[in-house]
């Protein structure tokens, strides 16, 4: 297991992808708690888990300057917000999710409070006390209904889908929680699978509100993981299975942001621009092998050093170049 780093009130909660907040300039805002996975998949586009090989540093956010960073950044939306827990391994692993979910339901112009998971972590109990708390939607990714090729795809022997497809049948059954479960469609290794689990959802009652599925292409990343001899789809191949399934069965497959209500909003500033140089200060170890986690000087970002050839110690000032700011996620290089 990776070290974690904790960020706390003197860190800010934007500008780095691995945690804090994303606003990609609709009304969804990105809540990221914590980046810690119990998993290992196959088809990680972030390499997370216990087997990742990229990643130096785990990362877990305090919660009460996540929430007062969120209601800043919430204000500035506007209403009819969704916040969605969506980390880079599993918002599951957060040990105050229950306590996340229901302060953002209860922030002012808030309307849908949506979480991604793979469910290894989800039991009966605290599925109920999501709900409870305020929890919209679940979107929960199961790949496989066979036993072996789930374990395997999740590369993490423990991992039991039966168990799964329990909790899963609890919740959409038992609480107030819409559920959406999302497969990764993984050609040549699950393509037997996506069937099965479209009867799944719809047996048991899963998409009340918002649509039961969101079959995912998998896309490969040059940091996650490529699952061997696997060729990704090309988007116009997957949509168009994804179109001859609806038809087959029935169920709306094709889906987009208007069916959650996603929309253009202003998004936060950007104060930085491409190429720009300015001094940071080194608040702690990166995300990945060969990056620093650093704060602007005026504390407004978070950003991320790349292509070091050795650590920098914490509260070192460095100049930094400006290499990418899109969505205020920011990456420079020493200058």
């Amino acid at each position: 297991m990776k070290p974690v780093f904790r960020i706390g009130g003197d860190i800010p909660l934007v500008g780095c992808l691995a945690f804090g907040l994303i606003d990609r300039g609709t009304n969804l805002i990105q809540v990221r708690p914590s980046s810690l996975c119990p998993l290992s998949c196959i088809f990680c586009s972030t390499d997370a888990g216990p087997k990742s090989l990229r990643r130096q540093t785990e990362y877990v956010v305090d919660l009460e300057p996540l929430l007062e960073a969120f209601r800043r950044l919430a204000a500035f939306k506007g209403g009819r917000i969704e916040a969605h827990i969506d980390t880079v391994g599993d918002p599951l692993t957060y040990p105050r999710i229950v306590e996340l979910v229901e302060a953002l339901s209860q922030t002012p112009g808030v309307s849908v409070v949506s979480m991604q998971s793979r469910g290894y972590l989800l039991t009966e109990r605290l599925a109920e006390e999501l709900s409870e708390a305020g929890l919209s939607r679940l979107n929960l990714s199961i790949d496989a209904l066979n036993s072996e090729l789930a374990s395997k795809l999740a590369d993490t022997p423990t991992y039991k889908v039966e168990r799964i497809l329990g909790v899963a049948e609890h919740l959409a059954r038992n609480t107030r929680t819409d559920l959406l479960i999302a497969p990764v469609w993984v050609p040549g290794l699950n393509d037997g699978e996506i069937p099965k689990i479209i009867e799944f959802a719809l047996k048991i009652g899963a998409g009340k509100r918002w649509p039961p599925l969101g079959i995912q292409r998998l896309e490969i990343h040059k940091r996650g993981r490529k699952p061997k001899g696997v060729k990704a789809q090309s988007w116009r191949s997957f949509y168009a299975e994804l179109r001859r399934l609806e038809k087959a069965y029935g169920v709306k497959l094709v889906i987009s942001r208007e069916d959650f209500d996603i929309h253009p909003r202003p998004m936060l500033p950007i104060p930085y621009r491409i190429g720009q140089r300015l001094r940071v200060r080194v608040v702690g170890p990166g995300w990945f092998k060969g990056e620093a986690l650093a704060s602007t000087l005026d504390g407004q970002r978070s950003l991320t050093i790349v292509g070091l050839r050795e650590p920098l110690p914490p509260g070192l000032e460095v100049h930094v170049k400006i290499l990418r700011c899109k969505h205020n996620i920011l990456l420079a290089e020493p200058a």
